[in-house]
């Protein structure tokens, strides 16, 4: 995992930790309202890290506040990392790992970490995984695991990920995953709902690719509402509208055992290792 992550330094999470200190993990999902794909994803996930931190307390949050209150309609009730974390300080906990489900450094990624940022003093010790697309090593790890889940398809056959998508410069993750997919050889597209690209202009790529078929599948942790809706009706059928053939499989990214299993890791790598702080380093080159 050190080839993996860079800007770290070596620092035992628990460098400080006295006898009356207590630790915690607080898993930081974005969430879903579609009870079938949380079985699969978001519980099983949470299942996974509390066995391979034992020693740790285990909570989660949703970071939805749409889905939030969706699911208290439901009866349902999730908190969000403010509620979470302000529950924690609470029962006096000092030492909190954040471990995040996010695929990119996105909006959602980046208020998770503003939310965060505001309790720093509350703690001895308070650190945040990454998102999963944080280096391209990591991007050549999770292309080559998507390929073993998938497979090859030929030469007028395509494997068609769909990301959410954003309209800042986060999306470029996208695009990395795409170009190492075509890096390894594999004949894979990746499209977006909100960013580029997008339906139109995945079609147009795919055309001039000379692709004939393809197999749409959701590039995200869980398979709720963008995956059954937006991919599974309108991109099939704006895809078969020019001339396709579609074939549809729903398996996201957090039902791949391996994929949690590097989100999983990047606990374990913060553990031993804290992120540099950048002002204070700029500053050590200075002197």
């Amino acid at each position: 995992m050190n080839l993996f992550l860079n800007g770290y330094e070596n620092l035992n999470f628990l460098e400080n930790f006295g006898k009356e200190d207590k630790k915690i993990i607080l898993i930081a999902h974005f969430g879903t309202t579609h009870e079938d794909t949380r079985e699969k994803t978001l519980d099983l996930f949470n299942k996974e890290i509390k066995e391979m931190f034992p020693d740790f307390e285990i909570r989660e949050c949703y970071t939805s506040r749409i889905i939030n209150k969706k699911l208290q309609s439901k009866n349902i009730f999730k908190d969000n990392p403010i509620e979470a974390i302000e529950k924690i300080i609470k029962e006096k906990f000092t030492h909190l790992l954040v471990i995040s489900s996010n695929v990119i450094d996105g909006i959602e990624y980046e208020a998770l970490l503003k939310n965060i940022e505001n309790f720093k003093s509350s703690f001895k010790e308070l650190r945040v995984t990454p998102p999963l697309l944080s280096s391209p090593e990591i991007y050549i790890e999770v292309v080559k695991i998507l390929n073993k889940t998938f497979g090859d398809f030929s030469k007028d056959k395509a494997l068609l990920m769909v990301g959410h998508g954003t309209h800042d410069s986060s999306n470029s993750a996208y695009l990395g995953v795409d170009y190492i997919c075509k890096y390894l050889g594999y004949n894979y597209f990746v499209g977006t709902i909100e960013g580029f690209p997008n339906l139109d202009e995945i079609i147009s790529i795919l055309k001039k690719q000379n692709i004939k078929e393809v197999t749409l599948t959701p590039f995200m942790f869980v398979a709720g509402e963008h995956a059954k809706n937006d991919i599974s009706i309108e991109w099939k059928e704006e895809l078969e509208k020019n001339n396709f053939i579609v074939n549809i499989n729903l398996t996201p990214l957090g039902e791949i055992k391996e994929i949690r299993e590097i989100f999983g890791n990047f606990g374990k790598f913060l553990l031993e290792n804290k992120k540099e702080d950048i002002i204070e380093k700029k500053y050590n080159y200075s002197k």
